[in-house]
């Protein structure tokens, strides 16, 4: 049998065991179970949130493997959702996780409450979407993204998502490093606000890698 206390043993050492606690109470949606979403899941399905959904309608394809680090090879042609859903589980005696093999739309008609939503997507159209239901719900979530050597990840809570330009453009590429890089800090950010430790809320934060290979930060408030 696991043992609670010493399977969190490292982050009760770090906030004790009264917010390791609190954290079975919290519940969170992945939203997007591709490469920022495989990610998260693998950072955060060991850290003791009670219940972790995920919510995507496409299915494994072979050029996703490389970089969406949930996903083996036989695993081409199951959906995301529910192949991230079941390493959650796996990892994690204590934690509650479904997979909804749904659009974004879809699944909000459920109405399900969530202490927080997890952007994992890789479209403005779905983030739009998400930030319409975040202020009308009062559910804050967490915006990133990837593309090529470089991420944004943002906070949101006052400011809108309408503060990007939205203009669709194709993607140059992504290095698989920077997804789980991008994906690390965002999932550092849920922690931080789960457990009632400060985070810097509107504000973008932008990396990148540049060509001399040196790893800028940049923050901006909205």
């Amino acid at each position: 049998m696991v043992e609670k206390a010493e399977y969190f043993k490292r982050q009760i050492e770090l906030w004790g065991a009264q917010k390791q606690e609190a954290l079975q109470d919290k519940s969170i949606a992945i939203i997007g179970a591709g490469g920022l979403g495989s990610s998260l899941a693998l950072a955060l399905s060991g850290s003791g949130i009670g219940d972790i959904d995920v919510v995507d309608f496409d299915r494994v394809s072979l050029h996703n493997i490389h970089r969406q680090i949930a996903f083996r090879l036989e695993d081409e042609g199951k959906y995301k959702a529910k192949v991230v859903s079941e390493l959650i589980r796996a990892r994690n005696p204590f934690v509650k996780s479904r997979s909804f093999e749904m659009h974004f739309e879809d699944f909000i008609k459920l109405e399900k409450r969530y202490d927080l939503l997890l952007d994992a997507t890789d479209n403005f159209s779905a983030r739009e979407q998400i930030d319409t239901y975040s202020k009308q719900s009062g559910i804050p979530w967490i915006y990133a993204s990837v593309e090529e050597f470089m991420g944004q990840v943002c906070f949101f809570e006052h400011a809108g998502f309408e503060t990007f330009n939205t203009k669709a453009h194709t993607p140059g590429g992504i290095a698989a490093p920077i997804v789980m890089q991008v994906a690390s800090f965002e999932a550092n950010l849920a922690l931080r606000y789960l457990i009632g430790a400060e985070v810097a809320r509107d504000t973008l934060y932008y990396m990148q890698y540049n060509n001399e290979g040196k790893f800028d930060l940049k923050s901006f408030t909205l």
